[in-house]
């Protein structure tokens, strides 16, 4: 048979494969049966390291003289053939798995599989191709269905683990605006009075300012008051960052609860706790971009409330699995304190505003 007629054969075959690999995809979109037997993590590793050696066999089939038709046919068939079993165990896994830990599998599965598309496609573009250095491909393709796999092995096993890297991620968003926070600095003058008077009097000299550092500068300026708003959200920043510490280390601590085919309230649960954070996180980020000037006091009033019924949400999420340890409820108490302070803080800075813009307009009166 001719080289182009023997190609065209092996991409038929190919499409044939990937037709019946796409389709197996699909059953992983559906949830599984919690009657049917859970399959164990351990055993979908060891599948995924079968695929892994298959990898190893392809780019084995490059190393010296140019692979028959035949062999790259018959390499296709135990390849996928591997694979699909792959799919088929990853899906058995995901039994009583919630919403967060069948999107990490999901989401691991895929790289494998996508990995190991691109080298069988290009097992078969390489056949016939007089191109030495087109070889040179394989070896990086196989690389990468390695990585896959081996990735796979740091892919969470369990709802709690899961739902605890997906706490964490919000932890370190959280801890990103308060660093952010951090960078805010008052104006040059302290007195409220001088900077309403410069404000209004065209005549006042200013120094020249490079157009390029205008983001730089942003939040350099604020006023005495608004600084103390600073400071106080800060507090709130922080202390919410200790919940969240907290409330990982008290959902790590419910892992024996854990039951492998559970999908009723103890998974829902912690996804609600999960969907909690990632609200609570969007109140701060809410909070830290209202501290640059001028400082959007009712969006941050409207945040603090958002934030004191979300605590109290987790609160009652987490009692509910018997997770609640002293040190948690006590930041909790703790937050709930300071959201309070800042809260005040506000009204008061509400206050002097107001009195700072009735004398800037008698000022600028005179």
């Amino acid at each position: 048979m001719p080289v182009r007629d023997e190609k065209e054969h092996l991409n038929l075959i190919l499409g044939s494969h990937l037709t019946t690999i796409h389709d197996t995809l699909q059953i992983l979109d559906q949830t599984p049966s919690s009657s049917l037997d859970k399959v164990t993590w351990d055993d979908v590793i060891k599948m995924a390291d079968q695929v892994s050696k298959q990898a190893t066999t392809v780019g084995m089939l490059w190393t010296g003289d140019k692979p028959e038709s035949k062999v790259i046919e018959e390499n296709m068939a135990s390849y996928f053939n591997t694979l699909q079993g792959f799919l088929l165990l990853s899906h058995g896994s995901t039994v009583g798995a919630g919403p967060t830990l069948s999107s990490c599998i999901h989401a691991s599965v895929k790289l494998i599989v996508d990995s190991s598309f691109r080298l069988m496609k290009e097992t078969v573009s390489l056949y016939g191709s007089n191109q030495e250095g087109q070889k040179l491909s394989i070896p990086q393709l196989v690389g990468t269905v390695w990585e896959a796999c081996s990735a796979l092995k740091k892919t969470p096993a369990t709802n709690i683990t899961a739902i605890g890297r997906g706490m964490t991620k919000v932890a370190v968003s959280v801890k990103d605006v308060l660093r952010e926070m951090k960078e805010l600095k008052p104006g040059s003058s302290d007195d409220p009075v001088d900077k309403a008077v410069g404000e209004s009097c065209a005549e006042t000299e200013s120094e020249p300012r490079d157009d390029n550092s205008s983001e730089g500068d942003l939040g350099n300026d604020l006023s005495p008051e608004e600084m103390k708003v600073a400071e106080r959200a800060i507090v709130v920043v922080s202390d919410t960052l200790s919940v969240l510490k907290e409330l990982i280390r008290s959902i790590t601590g419910l892992i024996k609860l854990e039951k492998p085919n559970d999908n009723s309230s103890f998974v829902n649960s912690l996804e609600k706790l999960l969907q909690l954070c990632q609200e609570l996180s969007q109140q701060i980020d809410e909070i830290g971009a209202c501290l640059y000037p001028p400082q959007e006091i009712p969006a941050i009033e409207a945040a603090l409330e958002k934030i004191h019924s979300i605590i109290v949400a987790v609160q009652v999420e987490i009692e509910g699995l018997q997770g609640a340890s002293d040190v948690f409820l006590e930041a909790c108490n703790v937050l709930k304190s300071s959201l309070g302070q800042l809260a005040s803080e506000l009204s008061s800075s509400s206050t002097a505003d107001i009195e700072a813009k009735v004398e800037n307009i008698t000022l600028t009166n005179k």
